[in-house]
């Protein structure tokens, strides 16, 4: 099986490739294969990645991780298809999440 790099498909194939991935994952969980589903779902995340637009994240701003309700992330800077920063409260040590998974705060007008 011969993978294309996320960074050269097209929407159409990384939407492809996202829906694939999650019905892979649906397919795992239903068998109880935590461990492949989780690579799943983290593969998922990493193709929604690549339909995000940089210059919607900006460094400085606070955003929403999805699915935790109330946890929230500040982007220092990106790298790749990551934003390096860090969580509100508790302790804060910098990590890097996907930037598929930022919701921001501030709701267009």
């Amino acid at each position: 099986m011969n993978e294309k790099n996320y960074a050269v498909m097209s929407e159409h194939e990384l939407r492809e490739e996202i829906a694939m991935l999650k019905e892979k994952a649906r397919k795992a969980e239903q068998l109880g294969i935590l461990n492949e589903f989780a690579v799943y779902e983290r593969k998922a995340l990493m193709a929604a990645a690549y339909l995000v637009d940089l210059d919607t994240i900006t460094p400085g701003e606070m955003y929403r991780i999805d699915g935790s309700e109330n946890e929230f992330f500040q982007v220092d800077y990106l790298k790749g298809r990551f934003a390096w920063g860090h969580r509100l409260g508790g302790e804060k040590y910098q990590e890097a999440l996907p930037v598929s998974i930022l919701s921001p705060l501030k709701v267009a007008k």
